[in-house]
């Protein structure tokens, strides 16, 4: 793989990651554009103990442009977006509407193919391990930076999910803290931890392989599994059969068998019902400083779409008390999955 490092208009970083080593990409970016915006304000809620990000700037941000004007295809002659080169294999670039920028983290948008009526389960296997290997290198690089705390690779999918471009991305977010949800996973493991027994997410994946009622899919590395107590009604576990805290520890051989996984999992999404699914597919990494033996690298993929035109909406009881009522059974959201013809 070649990496290639340049500099956006504005003095944003922008790093194409290539499949062959004798690949050409624009580094000069010819528009003329705004510095970037003030890092976003940081103010902390002592009633639940979290950090809210105040990010204004967000509001401008640019919203389901037409596709002549999308900003992450490669440039045209006619329009030249975020991207210089006139084609990509996968391509990382500093987010223009940052969430977390400066001394208070840093925000990356991720394209997975220069083919804006593309999407990920569209990709080759080929393209996923690329895919794979930029995020690895991403939150290798970004877990250096001084006042980084959690980094999170994800992409949304869907305008159900609230998706402002429908080109094929996903984002990375460096954050200047560990996360509310990290904070809570993490403190369930020091419990499990205290009480005498091992790793607490590894004792759940043993536990998902041998019982196989809500396995979905597995190889020798990795398996994917709907599990017990699932919120969404569609709510995917990809994890590898080895602890490690986050991509960048992943071995060569594990990301290889990792990419048919990942790929087929949006399959068997989209087979379901035999329409795109909006969904949001997160890698939950270990913090970058602290707890670093409790994590356990896994991919969450979770979909709010529980039937053919209707949608899970977090009301009430989701939104307001954090009490969750779940639709479908996992078993047989599981057996579903499984059911799928590829």
């Amino acid at each position: 793989m070649k990496r290639t490092s340049t500099t956006l208009a504005d003095g944003r970083e922008l790093i194409y990651f290539d499949e062959h080593d004798d690949a050409v990409r624009a580094t000069v970016d010819t528009r003329e554009l705004p510095p970037p915006p003030p890092p976003a304000q940081l103010r902390y809620d002592p009633l639940t103990e979290e950090w809210i990000a105040i990010a204004a700037h967000r509001q401008t941000r640019t919203f389901l442009p037409p596709a002549a004007e999308c900003p992450l295809c490669p440039a045209k002659p006619e329009f030249a977006g975020e991207v210089p080169a006139d084609d990509y294999d996968v391509v990382v670039f500093e987010n223009r509407f940052p969430s977390f920028s400066g001394d208070s983290g840093r925000c990356e948008v991720v394209c997975f193919s220069p083919d804006h009526d593309s999407s990920f389960k569209d990709l080759p296997v080929s393209r996923v391990r690329t895919v794979l290997a930029a995020l690895a290198d991403r939150t290798a690089e970004l877990s250096a930076q001084p006042g980084v705390e959690q980094v999170f690779c994800f992409e949304n999918r869907g305008v159900e999910i609230g998706v402002t471009l429908h080109h094929p991305h996903g984002q990375i977010y460096a954050y200047p803290y560990v996360t509310p949800t990290t904070r809570r996973y993490l403190d369930a493991a020091r419990r499990h931890r205290e009480q005498g027994k091992g790793n607490l997410y590894a004792e759940l994946l043993a536990g998902e392989r041998a019982a196989g009622e809500r396995v979905v899919a597995a190889n020798e590395h990795w398996t994917a599994f709907v599990p017990y107590a699932a919120r969404w009604p569609y709510e995917i576990h990809l994890a590898p059969h080895r602890q490690v805290p986050d991509l960048a520890a992943l071995t060569d051989d594990e990301r290889d068998a990792c990419a048919p996984l990942w790929s087929e999992l949006t399959r068997r999404l989209d087979g379901l019902f035999g329409l795109d699914m909006p969904y949001i597919a997160g890698w939950h990494q270990a913090p970058v400083h602290a707890d670093r033996d409790l994590g356990y690298l896994h991919l969450r993929l979770i979909s709010s779409r529980r039937a053919p035109g209707k949608l899970k909406y977090l009301a009430g009881s989701e939104s307001a008390m954090g009490a969750w009522v779940n639709d479908i059974a996992p078993e047989q959201a599981a057996a579903a999955l499984r059911a799928v013809s590829l």
